[in-house]
């Protein structure tokens, strides 16, 4: 057979970087599901600040609480993860079919108003990055983030933009890379990790209450079952579990593996920036670091320029994942909640709502950057917004997943099931003490 000419016209060039590319592609990276993009998504700009904190406020003393997050993040993503498999709808549509309106109404709204404050907290916290990175105005380096992130989102379909974010997941090894550049005591650490030295007041709990609300955040659980979702469909023989039970074992274990391994990842992050913060800032006397730019400009002068541009680099990362899956997240509750069509596999055309909450939500955190609210009261109240809504939502995600009338034979696991409990339980805790004045 004679090559056509097509092939025939393909430069060796042109030629290897396809075959560059095929590799690419079947990197095992790049074959892992929502779990990686979800646990990256959780490290975003606005939990980064909050890791330093803990780190410059109280050195080694707070390790303890990412072990602790792990098993309980794990298990709600799992849930959320095994949900949209098995009833091949988001979080929202099954709410909407399993609870009374007002439930569906109540998150909905308050996951809006969150995601945006969250928003608008990540691009100033990447603008002002840039700014020390580049130079460039970090007013005008936030319109550019934002206007990437939203062109993506639009124009480039899923199972592209998917790719990409995978492989921007990588920017979390920034985090380790700081540690190889900085003295670390590892007796200590390990001893630290499970043997705090913590004296319990306000300000202890406030740090507490922090970290597990900006690990354990309700818009993840909406885009986990939603890209379950994506993933179902866009494998043309693929079906809902619950109509090709043949599949369970096969994607049950593999909902397990990813959202386990993705979680690891993004404890793990979230480990190494409480500890680079604890042996630089804390050791200098830098206690008070209120935004993720100042964690990574107080580390220049104290372990070097290398140290600050990891630092930078994983900020912009996590950033470039963290504000797509906020909108993405909006965007897929309140379609499914108003019946839209949905999913960021169709095209603007044929999904304007879903669009336009993505477009609104974004633009809306833009905004706020020129408005007298400052992105760090806006990432206040969207932490007290999260920590509110969050309880009840994981009481309804628990519920769904251990319902045989929505979840057939595919209910979750005892030992999940528990640890959902627990994890509502902190969560709970969590947000009253949160909401206790000081």
């Amino acid at each position: 057979m004679q090559p056509s000419k097509e092939s025939a016209r393909k430069s060796p060039r042109a030629k290897s970087l396809a075959a560059l590319w095929a590799r690419v592609k079947a990197h095992p990276l790049a074959r892992l599901g929502p779990g990686l993009i979800t646990g990256a998504a959780d490290d975003d700009p606005s939990g980064i600040a909050t890791y330093s904190q803990a780190g410059a406020q109280f050195g080694l003393d707070m390790l303890w609480t990412m072990p602790l997050a792990y098993p309980l993040m794990s298990a709600i993503q799992s849930m959320c993860a095994q949900i949209g498999r098995v009833t091949g709808e988001g979080l929202a549509a099954n709410i909407k079919t399993a609870f009374p309106p007002i439930v569906l109404k109540g998150v909905v709204l308050l996951l809006l108003i969150a995601n945006t404050l969250n928003i608008a907290a990540d691009v100033a916290a990447m603008g002002e990055v840039a700014e020390l990175v580049s130079g460039v105005d970090r007013h005008l380096m936030t319109v550019f983030f934002v206007l990437v992130t939203l062109l993506l989102q639009i124009f480039v379909p899923y199972h592209r933009y998917v790719f990409f974010l995978k492989w921007l997941t990588l920017s979390l090894l920034a985090y380790a890379a700081v540690l190889f550049t900085v003295h670390v005591p590892w007796g200590e650490v390990a001893l630290r990790t499970v043997w705090p030295k913590l004296t319990l007041n306000f300000n202890t709990a406030a740090v507490i209450v922090g970290i597990f609300g900006t690990t354990i955040s309700p818009y993840l659980f909406f885009w986990q079952a939603s890209q379950e979702v994506e993933d179902m469909r866009a494998k043309r023989s693929a079906a809902p579990l619950l109509e090709d039970p043949k599949a369970a074992r096969t994607e049950l274990r593999r909902i397990r593996w990813d959202t386990w391994s993705g979680m690891f990842v993004s404890d793990l992050a979230a480990y190494f920036i409480i500890l680079a913060t604890a042996v630089t800032l804390h050791v200098s006397g830098t206690t008070d670091i209120q935004t993720a730019a100042q964690a990574a400009s107080a580390l220049r002068p104290l372990a070097g320029e290398f140290a600050f541009l990891l630092f930078a680099i994983g900020i912009l990362g996590v950033g470039l994942i963290g504000v797509p899956v906020l909108a993405g997240s909006a965007a897929y509750a309140l379609a499914e909640a108003m019946g839209w069509k949905s999913g960021l596999e169709r095209s603007p055309k044929n999904a304007r709502g879903f669009y336009a909450v993505i477009a609104i939500s974004v633009l809306a955190g833009l905004v706020i950057q020129y408005s007298p609210i400052s992105p760090m009261k806006a990432l206040f109240w969207s932490a007290v917004i999260n920590g509110v809504v969050a309880v009840p939502l994981m009481v309804v995600i628990i519920l769904i997943a251990s319902s045989k009338s929505v979840m057939g034979a595919f209910t979750s696991s005892r030992a999940i099931v528990a640890l959902g409990w627990i994890g509502a339980a902190v969560m709970g805790l969590a947000a009253v003490l949160m909401l206790v004045p000081g």
